[in-house]
């Protein structure tokens, strides 16, 4: 339904304004999720070891927060952890070396 419709019953009200809360909520969290997972990226293809590891570490734990809160499904978090740690430990040389 249009945002644009006025709603008539307090109920409907109600939800609307929640809705809208939770959508401005789910947004800010999916948008620091995906900044975390291209800044990896970034530093994989920059071969930048150190940066990837420690934003691997930050974007973990923001997707296992969004799992959490419910903004994304806990298959997807993990499917996702486990592909950005997989791009990480094999797209660079290991700290030993």
């Amino acid at each position: 339904m249009p945002a644009s419709v006025v709603k008539k019953n307090k109920s409907a009200i109600k939800r609307t304004r929640q809705t809208e809360k939770k959508t401005l909520r789910n947004r800010s969290i999916k948008s620091e999720m995906k900044t975390l997972i291209k800044n990896i990226e970034t530093a994989v293809s920059n071969k930048d070891a150190a940066g990837a590891r420690t934003t691997l570490k930050k974007a973990i734990k923001a997707i296992d927060k969004a799992s959490q809160k419910g903004v994304i499904h806990k298959s997807t978090a993990s499917r996702k952890v486990s592909r950005l740690s997989k791009l990480v430990n094999s797209g660079l040389p290991s700290e030993a070396a």
